[in-house]
């Protein structure tokens, strides 16, 4: 696959954004070759529930929050027009050719189990390492903000940053601590964008930029 992998953030589900989200990614889609990973969202939120009140190994908890991905990706797999549910990346480039397709990664990582069993790795880090193995040349995190901060977006001394180099990736919130070790050596460009706006996400696919941080160090 040479497209774009695009990570749906849990948080797009918590305003009504979405539809309008899911609609953009089944036109642009028609152009462009696209593969949805889904983000954990409240899905993920519950294992972490869960973890706080009961001895939950972390292995455990990991491949709980990998199946909570799965389940928000059948919600978004129902949201975007012609879309197609995946569960490995071959056969994903005939789903390109026919509709969106929606990755469920829960039955192909276990196969590999590629990454750490940390609450340091979330659904940014496996979108991450699914886009190298599916050779992608872009991969896009999708938020709900307009992309990184030097520090907390609410801060009074927040300062929005267009660039982001990996090494500074693992003390940012908006990301997880994991990411930057594998963007450090990734071949694709990575940009965080708002979902909230989906045609940012139209402009980035169509002239290759748009409002958001880009990670430097890679691409």
């Amino acid at each position: 696959m040479t497209g774009t992998v695009i990570k749906i953030g849990g948080s797009q589900a918590r305003h009504h954004a979405l539809p309008a989200l899911c609609n953009a990614i089944a036109e642009v889609a028609k152009s462009h070759p696209l593969l949805v990973v889904p983000g954990g969202g409240d899905f993920a939120d519950a294992v972490r529930d869960y973890a706080g009140r009961f001895p939950l190994s972390d292995t455990a908890a990991h491949w709980m929050a990998i199946l909570g991905m799965d389940q928000y990706g059948l919600l978004l797999a129902d949201l975007i027009p012609g879309s197609h549910v995946v569960r490995a990346l071959p056969g994903t480039e005939m789903a390109t050719r026919t509709g969106v397709p929606v990755f469920l990664p829960h039955d192909w990582l276990r196969q590999s189990d590629p990454l750490p069993h940390s609450w340091d790795v979330t659904s940014d880090s496996i979108a991450a390492w699914i886009a190298g193995q599916a050779n992608a040349s872009r991969l896009v995190l999708i938020k709900d903000l307009d992309g990184l901060y030097n520090t907390e977006p609410t801060a009074q001394n927040a300062v929005f940053m267009e660039r982001i180099n990996t090494e500074s990736l693992s003390g940012n919130n908006g990301v997880d601590k994991h990411l930057g070790k594998i963007l450090k050596t990734a071949k694709y460009e990575t940009w965080v964008i708002n979902g909230q706006f989906p045609q940012r996400l139209v402009q980035l696919l169509e002239d290759g930029a748009t409002l958001g941080t880009r990670v430097a160090g890679n691409g």
